[in-house]
């Protein structure tokens, strides 16, 4: 099962192409039901502390799942334990890409683990898109995202490849503290970005 997780933090509703369809299951972390209503979305869950915008007008067919201020971890990782509760495997995380740079990094760390858990899992604020991989290959097909990077997660990183991208990669070697695959371009229809050892975040982005 597919599920949507709508999160905080400024979204561009114009161009965000990952729709949720039915059958999909929709959670509002919190002030992402601001989030979710601009795209027009009817949730099934609203789960959070509500301490972004008070308590919300919600359909009565919303389940409500309230969680304390104070606790362990964010909201949107509760939403994401919830998914994967309620049965999900795929994982589209929408928004929680700005404001407050640790929740950022936090979101974005979510990748990682739903990675270990075998969920496939991206977030996308519409002006960035991310996806992580660990000693594997995927396609990224040409969008309206105009560049795309690669930043390690690993320390190191060995066998990488980018091939269709306008500046190539062949079996390299990086490393975390040397940041220099980044703002590449795909050339064609796709591209195939190889890990053969280590860990990736893989970043699709427009200019702001």
């Amino acid at each position: 099962m597919k599920a949507f997780i709508y999160t905080g933090g400024n979204i561009f509703p114009e161009n965000i192409t990952e729709k949720a369809k039915a059958g999909d299951l929709k959670i509002a972390a919190d002030g992402g039901y601001k989030n979710a209503l601009r795209l027009g979305v009817k949730v099934d869950i609203l789960l959070g502390d509500f301490d972004s915008v008070g308590e919300y007008k919600t359909d009565e067919n919303v389940e409500i799942i309230k969680v304390p201020a104070e606790k362990d971890f964010t909201d949107t990782q509760l939403a994401v334990e919830t998914a994967i509760e309620r049965g999900a495997d795929e994982i589209v995380i929408i928004g929680g890409l700005s404001g407050r740079l640790d929740h950022t990094l936090s979101n974005i760390s979510i990748l990682e683990d739903l990675s270990t858990r075998r969920v496939h899992a991206l977030i996308t604020d519409g002006n960035n898109r991310i996806r992580f991989i660990n000693s594997t290959s995927t396609l990224i097909a040409k969008s309206g995202y105009k560049y795309v990077s690669i930043l390690l997660a690993s320390e190191k990183a060995k066998g990488v490849s980018a091939e269709g991208c306008k500046y190539p990669l062949k079996n390299a070697k990086l490393q975390r503290n040397v940041q220099y695959a980044i703002s590449n371009e795909i050339d064609g229809n796709c591209a195939l970005i190889s890990v053969r050892k280590g860990s990736v975040y893989i970043v699709e982005s427009k200019d702001a």
